[in-house]
This record gives structure tokens, sequence and C-alpha cells, in this order.
């Protein structure tokens, strides 16, 4: 089966409702009602874990970054770097062990977007990938199945990237689009037969359908209450909605929490997870990116481990979901984004963006070198 060719457009005609998935409830996270006003000592256990995972997931600014060189030598900075790395080795320097283990299998690839293919910026709408990184994710395309799995919509992160041969998986997998024609026999409930606006006949998974209109509400209320929070940006993902604070004076950061708590206590069938400055709100369901991950294969016929390699490259939280999956029986490669040392599942790591770009480059010239070899 040749994936190479596949057109995989995001776009969709109006569709049939899909089954409705069984959903558990939140049982107990939001166990005390707070007074609309901001209170003045933040007693919620669960409330001050919220600001806790802030921070933990906020990685610090380029001009902080400049003011603790001051007291950390480059030369220890690198040092703990570099001894991370004894654990996450570059994915780069690790190339040829990579392709000696594909000889012979299919390499599958997913990509997160933000942090990956594209640098983290201040202004979500406006994190672009570079013209380089757009051309290697397109020459990667048409040698391996490639798929980006990302927090953004699915329409958003398609209409960034613009690449029609990929496969697309946004709100954090739980929104996948892919050719009917492609896939075998599927045997999840939560998924559609529909057409694209070219006509083309497509498979569409959304296993959070049902809480659409329960985003949107949400996503109404949070714009509403952090509208007076000078650099507070709210985004509708559609099937997951995301509070931004990266431009937030930290000094407010206990007031975002304090709003978006105020109003999850009233939705206990969504829960909250933590990225990179951004809150996200999501749907109480057993559903990830691991579990996208997981999905694609199986539909597109390549969960046989003997004769598949996925590689999965991304640099959230996240994407951590995914590490695991492939990280379990050795299936695959997990390679974390980040220039600073941190726990993960990923089994390799990239420095950042650019290093991503040259790994992609690096599979291109393989592929198309064994290639030139088999004629």
């Amino acid at each position: 089966m040749d994936l190479s060719s596949m057109n995989a457009s995001p776009v969709l005609a109006d569709s049939s409702p899909i089954n409705q998935t069984i959903l558990g409830f939140h049982s107990g996270v939001f166990s005390r009602s707070i007074p609309k006003k901001k209170p003045a000592k933040l007693d919620d256990v669960r409330f001050n874990g919220w600001l806790d995972a802030m921070q933990s997931s906020s990685p610090p600014r380029k001009s902080m970054l400049k003011d603790i060189a001051l007291e950390l030598a480059s030369d220890d900075s690198d040092l703990v770097y570099y001894s991370w790395m004894l654990k996450y080795p570059s994915a780069l320097k690790s190339f040829h062990h990579i392709i000696t283990r594909a000889h012979k299998k299919k390499i599958v690839i997913f990509l997160d977007y933000d942090g990956t293919l594209s640098p983290i910026v201040d202004d979500p709408e406006r994190a672009f990938m570079s013209i380089d990184m757009h051309s290697a994710v397109k020459d990667v395309a048409k040698y391996f199945p490639t798929a980006i799995i990302s927090g953004r919509s699915r329409d958003k992160v398609y209409e960034l990237v613009g690449l029609t041969e990929l496969f697309y998986a946004g709100s954090h997998g739980m929104d996948i689009i892919f050719p009917a024609k492609d896939t075998i026999s599927i045997n999840h409930l939560n998924y559609i037969r529909s057409t694209d606006k070219q006509g083309k006949e497509v498979n569409l998974f959304q296993p959070a359908r049902e809480f659409i209109p329960m985003i949107n509400e949400v996503f109404r209320t949070l714009v509403e209450v952090t509208k007076d929070i000078p650099g507070a940006f709210v985004e509708n993902h559609k099937f997951c909605t995301s509070v931004h604070y990266r431009n937030v004076d930290e000094k407010s950061w206990p007031m975002i929490a304090q709003r978006v708590h105020d109003v999850l206590k009233d939705y206990p069938r969504l829960t909250l997870t933590h990225g990179r400055k951004v809150l996200e709100v999501r749907p109480l369901i057993d559903w990830d990116k691991g579990k996208a991950v997981e999905f694609l294969l199986e539909s597109l016929g390549l969960s046989n481990a003997n004769d598949v390699l996925p590689i999965y490259i991304g640099d959230d939280r996240t994407d951590e979901d995914a590490f695991k999956v492939l990280r379990e029986g050795n299936r695959g490669y997990g390679i974390l984004v980040s220039s600073v040392p941190k726990e993960s599942k990923a089994f390799l790591s990239l420095r950042d963006t650019s290093e991503v770009k040259e790994f992609l480059k690096s599979l291109v010239r393989w592929k198309e070198q064994m290639s030139n070899v088999d004629s």
C-alpha cells in the first residue's frame, strides 16, 4: 500500500452525527466552591497545584535566561545539558542507529506543530514554519506516511501547514481526518465517512464530538472573565480551548488560574491540562495523542511492529502520551525537542526546531540514497 500520494484535505462538508462515547464524571476535582471575586488567600490544595504546574511548565523567557547566565557559567550549563543527553541522546548523532533499525521497515512520521515545526512565539496566530521547514516536511511526506498531531484545531493547523499530502489530527488527536480509500476496517465506533470540499471520500474520527456545544460555551465564558487581564488570550480549538498566559505578567498568573478554576468547577465533564504557558480545557475522555498515534497506525494498516517503525517528534507535555506508546515494547522512537534538561518518556532528543529540520532532511537524503541503490 503506497501512502505517499495521499491527499488528506482537512476541510469537510457537513456530516451526520456520530455515535457518542460513554463518559465518566470528574469526581471530586473541584470539591470546593470558590467566591466569584479573587480570594485573599489561595487555600485550595488543587488550585495551589495549578500554580505549581503553571510555573513548572513555563520555561523562562530569553531575557531571563541572560540574567541566569550571569550566575551560571555557560560551561556548567552545557555540562548539565550534555549529561542529560547521555539519557536522551541526540537523534542526529543516533541517525545511523535509527536507519539501521529501519531496514526493511516502513517509517511513519508523527509531528507536533508548535515548538517542533515552528518556534514558540508570543502570538500563537503568528507561529509560522520557516520556508526551509515547510520544504523539509513536504519532502518527508513524499517518502513516508506523515501526520501532524497538534493541540490546535485541525483546520487551524492545516491553515498553518498547507500541505494536502499529510494527515492531520487536531485538538490533541480528538479530530482526525484521513482518506477512506487508504484505511482498513476500523473497529472504533466514533467515526463517520464523509466528503471533503473536493468531493473526495474521507474518514473523520471525533471521539469528543458531543462536547462541541459545551466547549463553545466555556470558550465564550473564559473570553469574558479574562478580558480585563492584559496579555491573556483564549483560543477555541473546537474540541478543547486554551487560555494563553505567555504575555501575562507573572504576578497576574494566580488571577488567571483562579478565574479558570471558577469556570471549570461548573463543568465536571471537563478537565484541565498544562502546556507551555497555556492552560488547556479538554473533555474528560480516555483519549490523548498516544491514542491518536495508535488509532492512525491501526486504521492505516500500519500497526504491525515487525514491519513498521513509528517516529514521533514533539516538545510538549501532551506529547508524552505518544512517547509512552512508542516506548512500550520498544515500538518506535519518541524524540523530545528541548533545549533544557527535563524528564521524558522519549528515547532521543533534538535541541530546537533547526535540529528537527535537519533530522527530517536527513531522512529524505537517506531515502533518496536507498532509492538510487535499489534502481
